[in-house]
């Protein structure tokens, strides 16, 4: 619905779907989904096949000076700041913000980030629908930790993760401005 319900208003609310199980993340679990992405780790907390699509959820440490190339997807993204400053780019106009601070970037629309500070920076990102867990599921490289050290890649093997996400892009509702 447009206005993000999945039930029109009015409507009886279905039964609840007792095969959907509680989901309980800890991002320091040695069990998550630790991803190495463009430098940063990210810890997929809440995949899509966890909330039936409705959503995923990101635990996203970002190096100094580490963050996305500019990019956009047909899905809704929000940044929650945890620790550190992060310079979004939206639409060519740039935004700081700091810890505390929530960004939802709208569908559609040109944007990147960058981690200002000289500490990582902590970001946890929710997207809506899901897919872009799966996105980064597929063109990560798996990491045993929040906090491993992400793994030394040589100029051809950088090369070949950014071929990767080109083109992988459009089969998770993206495109990669670069």
């Amino acid at each position: 619905m447009a206005d993000g319900t999945t039930t029109p208003p009015g409507a009886a609310l279905p039964a609840d779907d007792a095969n959907r199980k509680l989901t309980v993340a800890n991002p320091d679990d040695s069990k998550m989904r630790h991803l190495s992405i463009a430098g940063g780790i990210y810890t997929i907390l809440v995949s899509g096949e966890q909330t039936a699509g409705r959503y995923c959820l990101t635990d996203m440490l970002v190096p100094s000076g580490g963050g996305p190339p500019p990019h956009r997807h047909d899905f809704e993204e929000m940044f929650t700041i945890l620790d550190g400053e992060i310079e979004f780019v939206f639409r060519g106009e740039v935004l700081r913000a700091g810890a505390g601070s929530t960004v939802n970037i709208p569908a559609n629309a040109p944007h990147s980030f960058k981690n200002m500070s000289d500490q990582p920076a902590r970001l946890l990102c929710m997207c809506t629908p899901a897919g872009q867990d799966e996105f980064f599921l597929a063109v990560g490289d798996p990491v045993d930790s929040r906090t491993a050290p992400p793994p030394k890649l040589s100029p051809d093997e950088r090369a070949e993760r950014v071929r990767r996400a080109k083109a992988l892009a459009a089969k998770y509702r993206t495109e990669l401005l670069v």
